[in-house]
């Protein structure tokens, strides 16, 4: 029998730590960050357990990836969604959606989103690697269709006012409603309260689109 090839191998090796990013997704939703352990993560992911040490330096790496991955996709997905914007307002609707999506996130997922957030602030910010890149590029582009001249300033910008979005809506004891923030950021930007998803759009609770478990990238 010939060895696999290379290709082979190295898709393996994707599908492999894209299911172990899953897997932490689901479980951190399910039980919080403490209650979940990496053993825990490798047996949902249907991986041997020295995988995880293989893929990622640690559970907060590996915490991390997982929600880059997670707002990557979605965000890739709301950009992407038929009908595609065309038009002089397509980039107010882009940025729309790019709000939206995010907003929806600390909705949907939102002991994920407060594990994610804690792990920001208090163990040294972001972790490099390839699902933040593909999350800085979408959203880098959002701000570019709606007309940026600065995308290198603004982008920034976008990211903090976005992460200071969702802290207010997941702060204990004090949430603030999502439709006031996102009222304050379509304001900001100049966006159209009928651009993106509005609020009364969304189903109760939101509902995860399919790419969120099935999309391979």
């Amino acid at each position: 029998m010939s060895p696999r090839r290379a290709s082979v191998n190295a898709d393996m090796r994707r599908r492999s730590r894209q299911r172990l990013l899953q897997a932490t997704v689901e479980l951190v939703s399910e039980h919080g960050y403490e209650a979940t352990t990496l053993g825990d993560i490798a047996d949902r992911a249907g991986a041997a357990r020295g995988l995880v040490s293989y893929y990622f330096p640690g559970k907060r790496e590996l915490v991390q990836s997982a929600v880059h991955r997670l707002m990557h996709l979605t965000l890739d997905e709301a950009l992407g969604r038929a009908p595609v914007p065309t038009g002089p307002r397509a980039g107010d609707e882009l940025l729309a959606r790019a709000i939206d999506a995010i907003l929806g996130l600390a909705g949907d997922r939102p002991v994920l989103m407060r594990a994610h957030l804690a792990g920001l602030l208090q163990h040294g910010g972001f972790v490099q690697c390839a699902e933040q890149r593909r999350l800085a590029a979408l959203l880098r582009e959002a701000v570019v269709a709606h007309g940026s001249p600065d995308p290198d300033t603004d982008y920034p910008m976008l990211r903090a006012l976005l992460m200071g979005a969702v802290v207010a809506r997941l702060l204990p004891g004090a949430p603030m409603p999502p439709e006031r923030l996102r009222a304050e950021l379509f304001e900001r930007y100049g966006l159209a309260w009928e651009s993106g998803v509005p609020p009364g759009e969304r189903p109760p609770g939101g509902t995860p689109p399919r790419s969120r478990q099935l999309t391979q990238r």
